[in-house]
């Protein structure tokens, strides 16, 4: 049964909008217009995001279940109702992703010479030299725990994968306890090249799990394997440190960390052949129920083959390479304060080269004018270029302050690590304010030139991640606007000392002005529409989710506002309910990249207010976070961001869906006329360099 809104329900659940995204995401793996290792990378990246989804939303749902049972979420329906929605919704799903991989991928794979051999076909050859890589390989790694009162369950680790072996027979001491346990170490490749002159393919490969099943019986001397089965349990993933008495969140942080392997279950896959018997012993292990079972036909982790595009060299299989562009002041000007000086300097990732910021960062390391460094470290990843920059900086005596955010989910050891790291240099290292993440994107570089000391900054919407930069849409700009300047280093000022926030001259700020200014544009446009002039917003962004944006948004609708909204992931508003939201449409772009930047635009009767931002309309980002929005002031660049950021996402008719007042999409398909994807114009117009 398909979920389906009650007539009057203004706000759709987020989880079953997760899981819709999710089913954009498989679309593009089942598109056979893209390529084949690619659309292999779009199924293996559902997988990535269903794992996180039971981890942290599916986890938090199941807290709710048994704390808060009787209270109504937003979309006016009890915790228990949405499992049940979300739950059938989800297996659907994965029975969808597991037909696309056996049925189509594996197939389509095998007739461009790229196989999976399964035990059943391994020839003599392929067979020995299996045998012979199971023992020098994985033997020496493997221990099987046979269960009895000496041996209990083990504690088997979030998202590792594992199996369960039954025997007959019994071993040395006369045990039969008839069950065993055989966990991978995360250190074996799940999935092993076999070499060509043995396979007989340029491109032959075998699953762990096929090698572990065919030599079983090795790890259990004298006894018999009747079956062996992987497995792999999600657990509770969300890390929180008590609020009593924390002195060093640091500590208290890594201290939380090292249990995160073993939180509370909250899915467990299992092979499909399984017994059940054997199912339902691991389900009593876990403390799961039917429903939290995830019966799957091919690995219990697809997402480990996203590493297979890396070992096969088939450059028709994949998207054609691009080379970044260089904005034309940066092409002209090595010295990137020289430009900056020059004038404002935008970035488009991953179109233009994300160089120039790691550039930034360098030169003021080494630049002895460069007195002070201050910068914001949410997702930086554990080997990064821009983090070296600012050690370096450190380490020649510059004043370095790091606001590194220890919260941010799942890259919390590598804050950490670097943290640590600049610490020992010499910088200061802080964690901004407790309770709030630090979720804005800000460097800020301090110059003394002709005497005077000169602010530069650098604002975003995306991570100070040199890897993410090639994968994921972002803005940045490049400014010594006094203004934004100022703006920016009062957030910092707040982040690393005392006191009453203050206002800003052209930021945006949350938890404190960013929401309310949002209203009030959103309010302008009402105004204006009932005046009867004409009045606009479009807004790009990740989720929204607010309620209090939501109904000012239904507002401006019933006013007459024009409404655009492109919306990556998880929409919570309806569009196109009559009389509620009939002049609010909403879109969705799934493509080569991830579409992450936020821009919000108002008209504002001709003045066309635009502003960049690290927040989505989500009640974690306006409220909980330090977030910044900034607005574009020179017209050239506030030109570009429209015809960049906002313009062809409204015209694209190959990569877009539309969403459906049920909360459901449709993809646009192209009718006899041009096919238009905003990724694909933007890649041939930027790469060259943008246009003046």
């Amino acid at each position: 049964m398909i979920y389906k809104p009650a007539d009057n329900q203004l706000m759709l659940n987020r989880e079953l909008g997760l899981l819709e995204f999710n089913r954009r995401v498989l679309a593009q793996a089942e598109d056979s217009s893209n390529p084949l290792l690619e659309r292999l990378k779009f199924l293996c990246i559902v997988s990535s995001n269903l794992d996180e989804f039971f981890e942290v939303r599916m986890a938090w749902l199941k807290e709710n279940m048994h704390h808060n049972a009787t209270r109504l979420l937003p979309e006016g329906i009890t915790p228990q109702q949405a499992f049940e929605w979300i739950t059938r919704e989800a297996h659907d799903l994965v029975e969808r992703q597991y037909h696309l991989f056996g049925q189509m991928i594996l197939p389509a794979l095998a007739a461009e010479g790229i196989h999976f051999f399964r035990r059943t076909v391994w020839t003599d050859a392929q067979r020995e030299w299996i045998r012979d890589y199971f023992f020098r390989e994985l033997m020496p790694v493997l221990t099987p725990i046979g269960l009895d009162p000496s041996h209990p369950f083990p504690r088997v680790l979030n998202k590792s994968l594992n199996f369960i072996v039954e025997l007959e027979g019994r071993d040395a001491f006369g045990r039969n306890s008839g069950i065993a346990i055989v966990q991978a170490p995360r250190i074996l490749p799940r999935f092993v090249k076999i070499p060509s002159d043995v396979s007989g393919v340029e491109h032959g490969f075998v699953f762990l799990s096929s090698i572990l099943h065919a030599h079983v019986d090795e790890l259990f001397a004298g006894m018999q394997a009747k079956g062996c089965y992987q497995f792999r349990v999600t657990r509770d993933s969300d890390v929180s440190v008590d609020d009593d008495d924390i002195k060093d969140l640091r500590a208290a942080l890594e201290g939380e960390l090292s249990q995160r392997p073993f939180g509370n279950a909250v899915r467990l896959e299992v092979a499909d052949n399984c017994p059940m018997h054997l199912q339902d012993f691991l389900k009593s292990q876990f403390r799961l129920d039917d429903v939290d079972v995830y019966r799957v036909n091919g690995p219990v982790n697809l997402v480990r083959l996203m590493q297979v595009p890396d070992q096969v060299e088939r450059p028709d299989l994949k998207f054609e390479p691009f080379m970044p562009g260089m904005p034309t002041e940066l092409r002209k000007n090595p010295d990137v304060f020289a430009a900056i000086r020059h004038g404002d300097i935008l970035l488009h990732h991953p179109y233009q080269s994300f160089t120039p910021v790691i550039d930034l960062l360098a030169q003021a390391a080494l630049d002895p004018s460069v007195v002070a460094i201050k910068m914001t470290v949410y997702r930086t990843g554990s080997d990064s270029a821009l983090m070296d920059a600012l050690v370096e900086a450190a380490r020649r005596g510059k004043e370095v302050t790091a606001v590194v955010e220890l919260m941010a989910r799942f890259d919390e050891e590598a804050n950490i690590n670097w943290a640590a790291k600049l610490e020992r240099a010499g910088a200061h290292v802080v964690y901004g304010v407790y309770g709030y993440k630090t979720h804005a994107k800000m460097l800020l570089i301090v110059r003394r030139e002709e005497g005077k000391l000169r602010r530069y900054a650098h604002v975003g919407t995306g991570n100070y991640h040199p890897r993410t930069a090639k994968l994921y849409t972002d803005f940045g700009l490049m400014t010594t606007n006094d203004e934004i300047t100022s703006d920016v280093n009062d957030v910092f000022m707040q982040l690393t000392g005392l006191g009453l926030a203050g206002d800003h001259y052209q930021l945006w700020q949350s938890p404190f002005t960013l929401q309310p200014n949002v209203l009030k544009a959103l309010d302008r446009e009402i105004s204006h529409a009932r005046a009867g002039k004409k009045a606009v917003v479009i807004a790009k962004m990740n989720a929204l989710l607010e309620p209090t944006v939501i109904e000012k948004l239904y507002e401006a609708s019933q006013a007459g506002v024009t409404i655009h909204l492109i919306v990556r992931g998880v929409c919570a508003l309806r569009p196109g309910i009559p009389g509620v939201s009939d002049n609010i449409r909403v879109r969705s772009i799934i493509g080569r990249f991830l579409e992450h930047h936020r821009v919000f635009y108002f008209y504002n009767d001709g003045a066309e207010d635009l502003y960049l931002s690290s927040a989505d309309w989500m009640g974690r980002n306006l409220f909980r976070r330090i977030e910044i929005a900034f607005p574009i002031l020179d017209p050239k660049i506030k030109k570009r961001v429209i015809r960049e950021g906002l313009r062809p996402f409204l015209v694209d008719n190959a990569q877009a869906w539309e969403m459906q007042s049920d909360g459901r999409y449709r993809r646009k398909n192209v009718r006899g006329g041009k096919r238009r994807s905003a990724q694909g114009m933007l890649l041939a117009d930027l790469q060259a360099g943008p246009r003046t």
